[in-house]
């Protein structure tokens, strides 16, 4: 092994852990934000957790998009993102109580979550499979616009619907003494902290991904997802220790939407011509893969189940099944 990688892979190391440790930071101050505002959890978990974990795909695109304009890394790092998220409530599933299934102790609005998150993947197939994008302006197509009016009408919808149908959330109450301006001032910090390490991120997965001869697209979906989803790992983490599935559940399908909006930031930074057209075709099977792994999701929120009989429901154990699969053909389909 050369200098270079072991350097590289040190350098990828050392930013993933430190993300995770903000991200664990960032998710006890999130409580506390819920707290001191009088936001509901459910809420913070599916807009605004979901939307400061999911900083580093957002900086990591940009990165990848401004500064070493790659459309892979970017395109691969969003949609492995998305993937892994779904694949973490495999993972959260195995520590729930056997009478208690994970998909089995939420509340039903967070089938908009993952329907509209059906709705926004389709678009970004569509964007790869099309010969032709419709440009609307400068290195902006249609496909990219759909995102942000898709994923403003989504929040708007999701809000107002859990605004009539409340959700019974957890008695945990944590009894904040910090004022408000302290638990802004160490959210903002932690989230700045994140937003720091993601940026040399790219650096280290191209270099990776050079060295290793395995391609910006397995590097961008595989190594660089999973570092970039460790906030989304600690924030999951916490909340189901602290007995809050609904904020875990909430936070992994608010961030796939998230990350999809993100797709269009990266657009507008990207200069070298259309994202999603210059991205690899070879993505589409991340595509097909989060589609299916999303249904799976939605089936497990209408018939959930009342017992698990092994380690994990057979919901989140057909996810976890997709997951491995999508690695293993995306592997081979760049080998």
């Amino acid at each position: 092994m050369s200098q270079d990688l072991l350097l590289n892979i040190g350098g990828f190391a050392v930013c993933a852990l430190i993300i995770f440790l903000a991200g664990k930071k960032l998710t006890h101050y999130g409580d506390l934000l819920a707290e001191v505002t009088g936001m509901g959890r459910a809420w913070i978990g599916l807009i605004l957790m979901a939307a400061v974990t999911s900083l580093p795909e957002l900086m990591v695109g940009i990165s990848s998009s401004a500064f070493i304009q790659s459309a892979d890394l970017a395109v691969g790092d969003i949609l492995g993102s998305c993937a892994f998220n779904l694949g973490l409530l495999s993972i959260m599933d195995m520590f729930t109580p056997k009478d208690h299934p994970l998909l089995s102790t939420v509340s039903r609005s967070n089938i908009l979550a993952a329907s509209f998150g059906i709705i926004l993947l389709s678009m970004t197939g569509l964007g790869l499979f099309l010969e032709k994008e419709i440009v609307i302006i400068p290195s902006i197509g249609l496909t990219s616009l759909s995102f942000v009016l898709i994923y403003l009408f989504s929040i708007r919808t999701i809000y107002r619907y859990q605004k009539t149908h409340p959700s019974e959330e957890s008695n945990h109450d944590t009894h904040a003494t910090i004022s408000k301006a302290r638990v802004i001032t160490m959210y903002v910090f932690f989230a700045t902290i994140i937003i720091l390490t993601a940026l040399a991120l790219p650096h280290f997965a191209e270099g990776i991904a050079q060295q290793t001869g395995l391609g910006k697209t397995f590097v961008g979906t595989l190594f660089l997802a999973v570092s970039t989803s460790l906030p989304e790992i600690a924030v999951s983490i916490a909340a189901i220790r602290l007995g809050l599935g609904e904020m875990a559940v909430g936070n992994l399908l608010g961030s796939n939407i998230f990350n999809i909006f993100i797709l269009f930031i990266d657009d507008i930074f990207y200069q070298k011509g259309i994202l999603l057209k210059d991205a690899s075709e070879v993505n589409m099977l991340s595509v097909f893969a989060v589609i299916l792994m999303s249904v799976v999701v939605i089936i497990g929120f209408i018939f959930p189940l009342q017992r698990k009989r092994i380690l994990m429901g057979w919901d989140t154990l057909v996810i976890m099944v997709i997951y491995i699969l999508n690695i293993i053909m995306l592997y081979h389909a760049l080998g």
